[in-house]
């Protein structure tokens, strides 16, 4: 032992790092574990997020979430066709099912998207998205298979089993709006968030073209029984069988993109916004950033002690509030707040009136403008089906993917208010001058009305409320926002669309079985123009990270604020000068 006096070192503390990480998933966990304030780092993990450059994490998050609106979609508009072979089928003599049972069919997957919507949004902020996340999808696929296996029995009436197995799948349908929405958002890079957003949205236009693909594929694969019969009432016999086949096919395939997708969806990770804001899980947050770059389904390496430590002062001193109903009541309350809500939920009602009135009404008003005749049923059909293609193909998917090239340039607010402007004038001409155009005409109208419905506020209308929120009220603000929607959709197809036959002669066919369809149109036209005064009340969101949009920057300034008060009081001599 040497005489030199020992000097005690203090120790260095221990830094709570996870596995994992290389060149291409880079782990930002460990970036940030030598912080110990939880606000401060919850800071800097999200500013990582939101400046990484885009990869194949962001590409793999929109493939997922799009997928199941690929099927949410070809569930949704393959119901014109579906109603048009039902009554071949089960109404043999007239060829085509009553008008209110048409009607009931239709809005039934509406009336259980709004329960999804509501149900499945508040969950996914009160327990998490992970957990609800890949549910929806179960639903869906079990309802669509029942629904292809359905008959008619002496007891039961088809239309109304029918009725049951598309509300059920309507729910999870609802259930997939505000969680791919709201976790996309919370996953996506700041710059390209509203590109990512509607990449995912424009798989509705992919569902429309797959159902009407599909449809082409079995009306040509059972051609040789559709030649037999001329017109659809003395569709029977082989026909009768064969279309029957067909609508069973038609809404069985959609369970398919479904199946591949859920594997991906039950194992993504939890969004590091809702385990650092809701949940508190400091560590647990920072974790699962590294995972979601990697690919893997959640972090897996955090030190559990570490955790707990994380959640306690997680709980202590994290400046965002805590979510409850007296914060919620709060938080709406005040005009600048509620006033967006106001405009995301009343603009998409306004929008749905209109695009869900016309779109699930797609065959009829082929037919009543001469596209889809024909002189046998397969070439009836097959016409409806082609006509279906070309309104797609023409106005809808150009619509979605210009609005994905061009929404993070031109912005959110200034899209959706050109598009409501354009559909106002598009929707006045579709009706003020329905008698005076020709069927290629008013074609024509139709398929820009589709353009610009995608190329504005159909888009957007889904991309804004998952910004503009606080992340603890995120998912239950945008599945209010997106219930409002298909109220309008319940509303244009039990109120409203059902008035274009008003005043039909019995019989009639083309323009004379709608004589009130020019004013339907006009009725839609109101509802554009009123949707340009509620697009007032929403913010710009485009380049603004989702906690400037929310304000919850605001709150963590107050606590520096505070902090910096208090430090400064503890200073010698700042009190007695307070007080002289």
């Amino acid at each position: 032992m040497s005489g030199q006096p020992s000097v005690a070192v203090a120790s260095a503390p221990v830094l709570h790092k996870t596995a994992g990480g290389n060149s291409a998933y880079h782990n930002f966990n460990n970036d940030f574990a030598h912080v110990q304030d939880p606000n401060e780092r919850r800071r800097l993990a999200l500013a990582e997020i939101d400046k990484a450059p885009f990869g194949w994490y962001h590409v793999r998050a929109c493939v997922v979430a799009g997928v199941g609106f690929f099927t949410d979609s070809y569930d949704i508009f393959a119901v014109g066709l579906l109603t048009t072979m039902l009554g071949i089928v089960y109404w043999p003599t007239k060829g085509s099912m009553p008008t209110n049972s048409d009607t009931a069919i239709k809005v039934a997957t509406s009336g259980g998207t709004i329960v999804g919507q509501l149900g499945f949004g508040a969950l996914a902020d009160i327990v998490g998205r992970k957990r609800m996340y890949g549910l929806e999808l179960i639903v869906i696929i079990f309802a669509t298979l029942a629904q292809s296996l359905t008959s008619n029995s002496p007891s039961v009436n088809i239309v109304g089993v029918i009725i049951f197995w598309r509300v059920i799948m309507g729910i999870g349908i609802g259930g997939d709006y505000p969680l791919s929405s709201i976790i996309t958002s919370e996953f996506a890079t700041t710059k390209w968030r509203g590109a990512m957003m509607g990449a995912v949205f424009a798989m509705q236009g992919m569902g429309q073209l797959g159902a009407a693909i599909i449809m082409i594929i079995v009306t040509a694969g059972f051609k040789e029984s559709l030649l037999t019969s001329k017109t659809y009432a003395s569709c029977q016999g082989v026909c009768g069988v064969a279309v029957d086949k067909m609508w069973r096919t038609l809404i069985g395939f959609g369970a398919v993109p479904a199946c591949i997708a859920l594997y991906y969806r039950l194992t993504i990770p939890e969004t590091p916004r809702y385990t650092f804001d809701v949940a508190r899980d400091v560590e647990k947050a920072g974790d699962d950033v590294a995972a979601y770059m990697a690919g893997k389904a959640s972090g897996d390496s955090v030190d559990e002690v570490a955790r707990a430590k994380g959640r306690i002062a997680g709980e202590e001193v994290m400046t965002v509030p805590k979510a409850s109903f007296k914060d919620f009541i709060s938080y709406y309350s005040k005009w600048k707040n509620g006033k967006i809500l106001l405009g995301t939920a009343g603009s998409w009602f306004l929008l749905d009136v209109a695009y869900y009135g016309v779109s699930l009404n797609t065959p009829i008003i082929l037919q009543t403008i001469g596209f889809s005749g024909g002189p046998t049923v397969y070439k009836q059909l097959m016409n409806t089906a082609v006509g279906n293609l070309i309104v797609v193909l023409a106005g809808a998917i150009p619509g979605y993917w210009v609005s994905v090239a061009t929404i993070d340039v031109f912005g959110r607010k200034p899209v959706q208010f050109m598009g409501f402007i354009i559909l106002t004038i598009l929707f006045c001409i579709f009706g003020f001058a329905y008698t005076k155009l020709s069927n290629h005409g008013l074609l024509a109208i139709y398929v820009l009305a589709q353009f610009f419905f995608n190329f504005g506020p159909n888009t957007t209308t889904f991309i804004v409320p998952g910004e503009c929120f606080p992340t603890r009220y995120r998912s239950t603000s945008h599945g209010f926002s997106a219930a409002s929607g298909k109220l309008g959709a319940v509303i244009a197809q039990a109120a409203i669309a059902p008035l274009r036959t008003r005043g039909a002669k019995k019989g009639a066919t083309g323009r004379a079985a709608s004589p009130w369809l020019p004013h339907v149109l006009e009725i839609f036209a109101l509802f554009m123009f009123l949707g340009i005064l509620t697009t007032m009340c929403i913010p710009e969101t485009a380049r603004k990270t989702l906690e400037e949009l929310s304000g919850e920057d605001e709150s963590r300034d107050v606590h520096d604020e505070e902090s910096d008060v208090r430090e400064i009081s503890k200073e010698p001599g700042v009190e007695e000068k307070i007080a002289a």
